[in-house]
């Protein structure tokens, strides 16, 4: 059966027809959520490799679990980011121990002019290194709220705890952020005019 027969199914409606041995619902699954899985990982890694290592495990780990799953208990999105995030968190321990994240720019737009893609990357190199100061809990929080885009609850889930956990982790983040980046706003290009 053509993709276009699920484009608006759920991931859980998806999951469970995979379950049932539809292999055209489990195709377009993983083709939904694969990029995302595999972004959140190399956000948290910086490693193009491992990210697409952790993302094939996070997959194999989800088509495992589909015939025991329960639909109204999470949202498989919530469920796959909480494994992404628990396997990158392993691999970051043995590879660094306790030191912070190594965090590697974003992909930059081919459309830019030179100039502004080196403004840019400078910008991003700037929050890479402003994030890696930050606590890991922290910085696990404020990346999947504003680079993920994920809400407080969803993000609650996957790093297990409550909501108020997650709110005051993203508040102290993005303020020990704006305090680093003030410090480089004339050299990031940013002024109070």
């Amino acid at each position: 059966m053509p993709f276009d027969a699920y484009a608006d199914a759920p991931d859980e409606a998806l999951l469970a027809l995979y379950a049932n041995g539809d292999r055209d619902a489990a195709r377009l699954l993983m083709h939904r959520l694969t990029p995302r899985v595999f972004r959140q990982a190399f956000r948290m890694l910086g490693d193009k490799a491992e990210a697409e290592d952790v993302a094939q495990e996070a997959m194999l780990k989800l088509w495992k679990i589909a015939p025991e799953w329960r639909q109204d208990e999470a949202k498989v999105t919530t469920w796959l980011y909480r494994i992404v995030a628990n396997l990158c968190t392993d691999r970051l321990r043995k590879r660094r121990g306790n030191k912070s994240i190594d965090e590697v720019a974003e992909p930059e737009d081919g459309a830019a002019s030179v100039a502004d893609q080196m403004q840019q990357k400078t910008r991003s190199d700037a929050l890479s290194d402003a994030l890696n100061q930050l606590p890991d809990r922290q910085k696990q929080a404020v990346v999947l709220r504003h680079l993920d885009e994920l809400s407080n609850p969803e993000i609650a889930k996957i790093m297990d705890v409550g909501v108020g956990a997650v709110e005051n982790l993203i508040a102290r983040g993005k303020r020990a952020l704006a305090s680093v980046l003030a410090k480089r706003k004339n050299e990031l290009g940013y002024s109070d005019d």
